[in-house]
């Protein structure tokens, strides 16, 4: 492992300037689980690590007026999972993060950290890229907001720029009638990061039929996959087993897979086919609509 310099900030101007001197030398760090992985293994090589622990700007979760989670870069997924403001605010992701690596890991690891990670095999940008949540993004240059479909553009690629730090996630609140799901395929051990991960939000109207709907792939591909013609085709329709069975169909034959240790390309593919109907039918449930499987009727 390289010798690089450890500053600890306590203001997050000195942490903005920092970034902006040193540039793509300069990596943030609040949990550390990926820089330390990394850093051993010589994959990254920064001359400064800026520690954003001791910034408390960074440290807040809380429900905005507009009715949004903000997440702040330093909570780790255990704080989250344990919070009864994101428990009530966004179930699911709850339930996502229970099922990251383990407590040890989670208890340091921090969302943020998980998001600018970009790493393909990971829970959490799969469902916030559905819930409709976006990074803020600071820099002495001024603040954007991204959503999370487009802040990752590869395997470990992103769109933050090298002076720029990502100070909290938003996550807005699902509208009533709405539901939420996701679901993973696992290849090994229940700490096993996924070979495959699917989120859906489902918004019906009064008659049952889809206002909204989003569904969308992680660890099929290098991103997160969302396939915006095939979603639009179901407004207005009941959301029923043909329509699921459609949506996961054309989901299966759309999104780009990969093989490699967890899985290969094809599996993949027929989990999508597999796992988009399921969590569809889930997100339903949660929405109010009671779906049965086909074939459940009685004989």
């Amino acid at each position: 492992m390289m010798e690089c310099a450890v500053v600890t900030p306590t203001v997050l101007d000195e942490v903005l300037a920092l970034l902006a001197s040193a540039g793509e030398d300069a990596i943030p760090v609040a949990g550390g689980t990926w820089v330390t992985l990394t850093l051993r293994h010589g994959l990254i090589r920064p001359r400064l690590l800026v520690n954003l622990r001791r910034v408390p700007d960074l440290r807040h979760v809380a429900i905005e007026p507009t009715g949004d989670l903000l997440i702040g870069a330093v909570i780790t997924h255990r704080m989250l999972e344990r919070s009864p403001i994101v428990r009530s605010h966004s179930p699911v992701l709850v339930e996502t993060l229970a099922e990251v690596a383990n407590v040890r890991v989670r208890e340091q690891a921090t969302l943020v950290g998980n998001l600018c990670e970009a790493d393909p095999a990971s829970d959490p940008p799969t469902v916030l890229a559905a819930l409709g949540a976006s990074v803020e993004l600071l820099s002495l240059r001024g603040r954007r907001c991204v959503p999370v479909a487009d802040f990752v553009t590869g395997a470990y690629q992103t769109v933050r720029a090298p002076d720029e730090l990502v100070t909290a996630i938003r996550v807005p609140p699902l509208p009533p009638r709405a539901g939420a799901a996701y679901l993973k395929v696992r290849t090994r051990s229940h700490e096993d990061r996924p070979a495959l991960g699917v989120a859906a939000v489902v918004l019906l109207d009064d008659g049952g039929r889809v206002a909204t709907i989003e569904l969308v792939v992680g660890a099929a591909g290098d991103r997160p996959q969302r396939v915006p013609s095939v979603l639009e085709q179901a407004r207005g329709h009941p959301l029923n087993e043909a329509l699921m069975t459609m949506l996961a169909s054309a989901y299966a034959g759309t999104v780009d897979t990969v093989s490699d240790l967890r899985a290969s390309a094809w599996y993949r593919r027929e989990m999508v086919r597999v796992f988009a109907t399921r969590v569809l039918r889930l997100a339903a449930q949660r929405a109010g609509l009671h779906c049965e499987p086909e074939g459940s009727g009685n004989a």
